[in-house]
């Protein structure tokens, strides 16, 4: 991506690929129509939470809109409202599994786990941790059990929030023999009828109940 800033009233050009800037286009186009932004991703509702205040405070008017032909428009200032509605955030626990790419940082630590779900993730974690591991955990496949908060109606992932609780022992590798204990135990349900043994189990939950 390249930056350009131009004179009059401030013009800021930032280029990247068409791929990019058509999807750009669509996140617009949406925001635009519906005058929310209660459907982004939590960066990009920020962002343009960011430019609302800005507009708030200062009066200023933005006009964003990509190079693409008949390109969707959004305009932020002190009459809209781009700011996302009160949504509730609960504390949660989540195991992430994948291969540590970095690991310290002068102030604040943190580690950085490259995984299959969420791309690359930033975890804070005390130094004091860091300082007593005993072997180089770079590059190496782990399981990270951390606290976060998680969004109560979608479940989406507040990835700023992530502090550290445990390193969890990962192998992933491929294992027959599990493999197969897995099969034989769940060969049993290849013997019942769905729908009988439905009622089997809400018969004897009403005995219970009865009882």
């Amino acid at each position: 991506m390249s930056y350009e800033m131009e004179e009059g009233s401030v013009r800021h050009i930032l280029k990247t690929s068409i791929q990019t800037i058509i999807g750009f286009n669509a996140i617009i186009a949406q925001v635009d129509s519906s005058r929310s932004i209660d459907f982004l991703e939590i960066n990009t509702a920020k962002a343009l939470e960011s430019f609302q205040e800005t507009a708030y405070k200062k009066d200023f008017s933005f006009l964003i809109t990509t190079s693409i032909m008949d390109s969707a428009t959004l305009t932020i200032d002190k009459s809209t409202h781009y700011m996302r509605s009160e949504t509730v955030w609960l504390d949660a626990e989540f195991y992430f599994y994948g291969k540590i790419t970095n690991a310290g940082g002068k102030d604040k630590a943190n580690i950085h786990v490259l995984t299959d779900e969420y791309g690359t993730i930033r975890i804070d974690i005390p130094q004091r941790v860091l300082q007593s591991l005993e072997d180089n955990i770079l590059y190496k496949p782990f399981g990270v059990r951390a606290m976060g908060r998680q969004q109560a109606e979608t479940g989406e992932l507040d990835k700023s929030s992530l502090h550290f609780v445990e390193l969890v022992d990962y192998h992933p590798k491929y294992d027959e023999s599990y493999l197969k204990g897995l099969r034989n135990k769940a060969a049993w349900l290849n013997e019942i009828e769905p729908e009988s043994w439905l009622r089997e189990v809400r018969y004897h939950l009403y005995q219970l109940k009865l009882w």
